[in-house]
């Protein structure tokens, strides 16, 4: 279960997923989530791998979704997260008007985007 530090939630022993085929902006996330002591699942970079890990893990805390991978919708990938109960935050550089109804109410961080937000928002998901 994560715990809160003082006033603000924490990320400690959080298990984030990260799914973002922007190989430098993977790995400033991972960098970010690990600061915040959290414990990174991936990064992966493609649907299949995104899918696979989803269904190996037994605990998925958070995620962190690209809503683009490579041309391949992250879409499914969410499916499986919201079927679980998993929250999530989506990275993306579309409109909010391309986020299919279904996903209206999961927070989006725009592209290009500031690392630390993400961390924040993925936080704030997972705690409230």
């Amino acid at each position: 279960m994560p715990e809160r530090s003082s006033d603000e939630w924490s990320l400690r022993a959080c298990r984030v997923l990260v799914v973002e085929d922007e190989y430098m902006l993977a790995e400033e996330l991972r960098a970010e989530l690990e600061n915040a002591e959290a414990v990174v699942l991936g990064p992966v970079g493609y649907l299949e791998d995104a899918l696979d890990l989803i269904r190996a893990e037994p605990r998925i805390d958070g995620a962190v979704l690209d809503v683009n991978l490579g041309g391949d919708s992250a879409y499914p990938a969410a499916d499986l997260l919201v079927a679980r109960g998993v929250p999530m935050v989506f990275t993306t550089g579309y409109d909010p008007t391309a986020i299919p109804p279904r996903f209206a109410k999961i927070a989006r961080c725009e592209k290009p985007v500031d690392i630390a937000k993400v961390a924040r928002a993925i936080s704030s998901a997972i705690h409230n």
